[in-house]
């Protein structure tokens, strides 16, 4: 996927050093990412943008997170990092190969026991939830047409005053971009347009890396 230049790259490197640094533990998932997967490594959130999941979690207070789409385990880590005491996150995603690197780090980290993973189609673990409205805090980064099911799924069980925050809603700038017609951009479109005519969240998209909105149960 392309990105967007919003920053210059030495605004860019301004941004990121006055952002909480990335600790050793971090740096080697980002390293051991690269290494393994070098096709797919772009998947894995910035550092700066961790740091913001981490202190939205903070900020709502959450104990009941899901994220969707692991991939390595980067922003898992932030996420749960971020967690009140007694808080646990459910992870899904369909890759035994990248949840194991996941899963490793996450025992290095102490959050192992703080993060659930479901290994199996997003929508069918988020199906068999209970209906009852107690999520906290969800993070949407997966496959992007299956954006609006996950949304959809997680709204009715979100509490009042929960978050979810979808990644990557800008497409690296082709969602306004009327020749673009991929699977994907089409579907970012589609619940981007969901998500703010949705009378039941609080809606404001941000140019935070590739884009995120973040949608506040009322």
């Amino acid at each position: 996927m392309s990105t967007m230049d919003l920053l210059t790259p030495e605004l860019d490197a301004y941004l990121v050093a006055h952002s909480d640094p990335a600790d050793d533990l971090l740096r080697d998932l980002a390293a051991e990412t690269a290494a393994a997967f070098p096709d797919a490594a772009r998947m894995q959130i910035s550092h700066d943008e961790g740091e913001f999941l981490t202190m939205l979690v903070r900020l709502v207070g959450a104990r009941s997170a899901v994220e969707v789409g692991v991939f390595t385990g980067y922003s898992s880590i932030c996420l749960a990092r971020g967690l009140a005491d007694g808080g646990t996150l459910l992870a899904c995603d369909v890759s035994e190969e990248w949840t194991d690197i996941a899963r490793k780090y996450w025992d290095r980290a102490g959050l192992a026991d703080r993060i659930e993973l479901r290994v199996a189609p997003a929508l069918e673990t988020l199906r068999a939830l209970p209906t009852d409205p107690v999520i906290d805090f969800a993070f949407i980064d997966a496959d992007k047409v299956g954006y609006a099911g996950y949304y959809g799924e997680l709204v009715p069980r979100l509490r009042p005053g929960g978050l979810i925050v979808l990644d990557n809603v800008l497409q690296g700038g082709r969602v306004v971009d009327p020749a673009e017609q991929g699977d994907a951009v089409r579907a970012i479109r589609e619940v981007n347009d969901l998500v703010v005519a949705d009378e039941r969240v609080d809606a404001v998209m941000l140019p935070v890396r590739d884009g995120v909105t973040l949608a506040r149960k009322r």
